[in-house]
């Protein structure tokens, strides 16, 4: 059973470098009970700068939650699931990989960097919803996070 959502609005940070899935990926945030703002960053070095607020992204919010592809240029996911959990401020943001790789060392690398949960991209795209919606139900709802200082 799905909780309750609050009328809150959530800040979801989707590093993700491939058009079509970040076209997929917020139409099932929008798709949810819950109210979620998207921010984009379409490689890891943009996503730093977005979460460092950087210039030209002073004023990118501070994301509830990260949706992180492992695979990009410039910067992967694991560069910067490492670098946000050795940066005390970004610490505590939970990152959710979302990627096509189900390769184990993956699993295991990204784990032992700190993430919050790993979710290998369903092909179908009622499947991909499922895993978002069921992302969001568990960290906008289910579990208890410290408030975050904004």
């Amino acid at each position: 059973m799905m909780a309750t959502a609050t009328k809150r609005v959530y800040e979801v940070l989707l590093v993700e470098d491939e058009p079509g899935d970040v076209e997929l990926a917020k139409l099932a945030l929008a798709d949810s009970p819950f109210s979620c703002r998207v921010t984009v960053a379409v490689n890891g070095k943009e996503a730093m700068a977005m979460l460092r607020k950087q210039p030209p992204h002073a004023d990118t919010p501070t994301p509830d939650l990260v949706l992180l592809d492992l695979n990009m240029p410039q910067m992967n996911g694991k560069e910067v699931l490492a670098a946000m959990k050795a940066a005390p401020e970004l610490a505590g943001i939970p990152v959710v990989v979302l990627t096509t790789s189900d390769v184990e060392r993956d699993v295991v690398a990204t784990y032992n960097l700190g993430a919050a949960g790993y979710i290998t991209k369903p092909v179908e795209m009622e499947d991909l919803f499922s895993a978002i919606h069921e992302v969001e139900a568990y960290w906008f709802s289910t579990v208890r996070r410290p408030q975050p200082v904004r």
